[in-house]
């Protein structure tokens, strides 16, 4: 796979919204072909891992260790221009997931904050806190500066509307930091959410501190999501990002 050919061009892309509203949909990124390899093989490798998991999974993680791929993918140099004109630093890709919401995994997902990372192991560190292990895998609050650097893009491998399950977001939500649980729900009324609608071959660049959330589809059929979290800095006192 040559995963410089067909990305957008950082030049020719205006990121105003992004640094506005803390999303920003592209939504021509990657050509057709790139996508239905990844999405052949990640959906070879859920199938696979449906087939010896102990409960329900809508998804794999930890790819940029595992599959050859999807880390080329992430860190070819189209992406990272794309993503360092959006963020104004230079960044390295931390964490990768593939999601697919289908007829057996047709999750909702409440209305958050993306305020966990994943780490290589438990180090106790000053601004460090709420600590699990979730599939095997450390994860921690880190501090909201951290957060507020990282930039998460959602390469979708099928066409996604609101049909079934595109992202809802709350913009500019971001620049307000961490939000208690108590109070989402006054930040998230029906006349503020956007439904990022994305073709196939488009992204979503999303902020880690948005409010966001997704509907279960309502006629599910695929819905893949190739996830991919990118930090601008490396983390103090000897913790390690789990995937750099």
């Amino acid at each position: 796979m040559n995963a410089e050919c067909g990305v957008r061009s950082a030049e020719s892309t205006d990121f105003s919204q992004f640094e506005r509203d803390g999303f920003q949909i592209i939504h021509s990124l990657a050509p057709a072909g790139e996508c239905d390899r990844l999405s052949s093989e990640l959906t070879q490798l859920f199938q696979k891992q449906l087939q010896t998991a102990k409960v329900r999974i809508g998804g794999v993680r930890n790819l940029l260790r595992t599959n050859t791929l999807v880390s080329q993918f992430a860190k070819s140099t189209g992406f990272l221009s794309l993503l360092q004109k959006a963020t104004g630093s230079a960044v390295f890709p931390v964490r990768s997931i593939f999601f697919d919401k289908n007829p057996e995994a047709n999750w909702l997902v409440p209305w958050h904050q993306d305020l966990a990372i994943a780490v290589a192991g438990k180090l106790e560190v000053p601004g460090f806190s709420g600590w699990s292990v979730k599939d095997g895998t450390v994860h921690v609050h880190p501090p909201e500066e951290i957060l507020a650097g990282m930039i998460t893009l959602r390469l979708h491998l099928d066409d996604c509307d609101a049909s079934n399950g595109a992202l809802k977001v709350i913009a500019g939500s971001h620049r307000f930091g961490k939000i208690p649980t108590a109070e989402i729900a006054r930040w998230t009324p029906p006349e503020k959410q956007t439904v990022c609608e994305v073709p196939k071959g488009g992204a979503l660049l999303i902020r880690p501190l948005l409010l966001h959330s997704s509907l279960p589809a309502e006629g599910p059929c695929h819905r893949r999501v190739l996830h991919i979290e990118y930090a601008t800095q490396k983390l103090p006192s000897g913790l390690e990002w789990l995937e750099n």
